[in-house]
């Protein structure tokens, strides 16, 4: 793949903006320029790129095709979402009219997707941006004292499955089969145990802190705020707690040694990634490329229909902690 780019525009609180052109065919154009293209996101963590005109599902996963080095199955989603192709993914389901607070897909995983390929086919009438932070200014932001905590003691991340909230172990593992789960479970250092009525709790010790294997930059990689039992709506928690108790929860992040993450600590996670989020208003045809170990995602609300689909690929194997709590 051959073709140099010219005309990335920068603006402060926007991300790179390469204007393809009226091309007319996205498939070819990404082929001309993919490892151009692949150059500007190594540069910047982002780009998104206007012009393309992709209109379906076949045209994003054939575009995906000729920049990705091959799709990512998702496994541990946390929340179901419909696969539209090979690689390609309905948006997560999440209410229009709440915020999608950043964090970097599937971090708590073995192995993860090292590149999101978003692409709009219907913008919405207005909001509905997909924000995103640079995780190595989200790190120089948070206290010290944090980031030294996190970077030797990582994060837990507990999970119950079998409530009718979120995914279901069937469809987190993809399969009915619990030696299948535990099979999984035992390769990718996640201790489970199954409960009464055909429930599965598992946890997994993971890292917060990476060097990013490109850049060797250190970067805030985790979902220790995302997940957290306090990104939850506050009635829904306190009716969870009340059914099941602390341990009943569909999901929930501790520091690494076990102890509870305070509000507050979520909260000034939180702060910084708005505090480094940038933004573009889609439009149809648009394809977004984020790296998804230097950049955290997120989601404005908005009104109307929207569709935005998501490529997942170039899978990459992440350190893991011993995975024994």
């Amino acid at each position: 793949m051959t073709g140099a780019l010219t005309g990335v525009r920068l603006h402060p609180g926007r991300p790179p903006l390469l204007d393809a052109g009226p091309s007319g065919d996205a498939t070819g154009w990404a082929e001309r320029h993919g490892d151009a293209l692949r150059d500007l996101v190594d540069e910047h963590g982002k780009v998104l790129v206007r012009g393309l005109g992709l209109r379906s599902v076949a045209d994003v996963d054939a575009v995906a095709t000729r920049l990705g080095s091959g799709s990512y199955a998702e496994r541990e989603p946390f929340a179901p979402r419909t696969v539209l192709s090979d690689g390609v993914y309905a948006d997560t389901p999440w209410p229009a009219n709440q915020v999608m607070c950043a964090h970097h897909e599937l971090s708590y995983v073995a192995e993860t997707p090292a590149t999101l390929l978003f692409a709009c086919l219907s913008p919405p009438d207005s909001g509905g941006a997909t924000g995103l932070a640079d995780s190595a200014r989200v790190l120089a932001a948070l206290p010290a004292e944090l980031v030294t905590r996190f970077e030797r003691e990582g994060w837990w991340l507990t999970r119950t499955y079998g409530d009718g909230i979120g995914a279901s172990w069937e469809q987190a593992f993809g399969s009915t089969d619990p030696a299948e789960v535990e099979w999984y479970c035992r390769a990718n250092a996640i201790s489970h145990e199954w409960l009464d009525g055909g429930g599965l709790r598992t946890h997994q010790h993971r890292y917060a802190v990476l060097v990013h294997p490109g850049t060797g930059e250190k970067v805030w990689f985790n979902q220790v705020a995302f997940l957290s039992e306090w990104a939850m709506d506050p009635e829904v928690r306190e009716f969870l707690l009340e059914l099941h108790g602390p341990d009943g929860l569909p999901f929930s992040t501790r520091f690494g040694d076990g102890s509870p993450i305070p509000a507050d600590v979520v909260e000034e996670i939180n702060a910084a990634h708005d505090a480094h989020t940038v933004r573009e208003p889609w439009q149809a045809g648009d394809l977004l490329i984020v790296d998804n170990l230097r950049v955290a995602h997120g989601r404005d609300p908005y009104t109307g229909p929207r569709e935005v689909v998501v490529a997942m690929t170039d899978g990459v194997a992440l350190p893991v902690p011993g995975g024994q709590q």
